[in-house]
């Protein structure tokens, strides 16, 4: 017989795609626990907010103290956030963005700089663009004015002044206000354990 015709498939350069320790390749359906459900949605709304454990404790905290339901409440907390209001009012094109500008002193509350993003806005505060930031003319046009002119909805909460680089709170948000798609009972089941 001739030998060359019993040649391995790596000796060919051939290599196995399959992952170690998978037999054949075949995937396999790997259900996610309850507690890895909660893990996931906890993770997802810390990541959109930008923040930390500690800080999104201590906001679940204040949420369970409120009145009313925690996992609505926390939801409204975080909504209220300066960083995310200067979001939401299309004054920077990211959460993280909106940071940046609230610690490096461009944004004023209340006719007051704030340097804190976790500041909670309240009904009646009017948030506008420091003067500085103002005549930063290239980033103005470049993000602020851009963002403006895009499609984007200001939430009902908020009111927008496109022409001020500025906006007020009308009311506080509501869970309704919230559009993104957010299983808060599994963050409120999370930390009841």
């Amino acid at each position: 017989m001739n030998k060359n015709l019993n040649v391995n498939k790596k000796d060919q350069g051939e290599q196995n795609t399959s992952p170690a320790g998978d037999a054949g390749g075949q995937k396999r359906f790997k259900r996610v626990s309850e507690y890895g459900r909660q893990l996931e949605e906890k993770q997802k709304v810390k990541r959109m907010y930008g923040m930390r454990e500690k800080q999104f404790k201590r906001f679940f905290k204040v949420a369970v103290a409120t009145e009313g339901a925690p996992g609505a409440n926390l939801l409204v907390l975080l909504e209220r956030r300066l960083d995310n209001t200067l979001y939401r009012l299309k004054l920077a094109t990211t959460r993280a963005q909106a940071r940046q500008m609230i610690v490096h002193g461009h944004v004023v509350v209340n006719n007051k700089k704030v340097t804190t993003p976790s500041f909670l806005v309240a009904v009646g505060h009017t948030i506008t663009l420091s003067e500085i930031a103002k005549k930063k003319t290239v980033f103005v046009e470049q993000n602020v004015d851009k963002r403006m002119n895009l499609s984007i909805r200001v939430p009902e909460w908020l009111e927008l002044v496109k022409q001020d680089h500025a906006g007020k709170v009308l009311r506080y948000p509501s869970r309704n206000d919230v559009q993104v798609p957010i299983e808060e009972h599994l963050i409120v089941e999370m930390y009841s354990k």
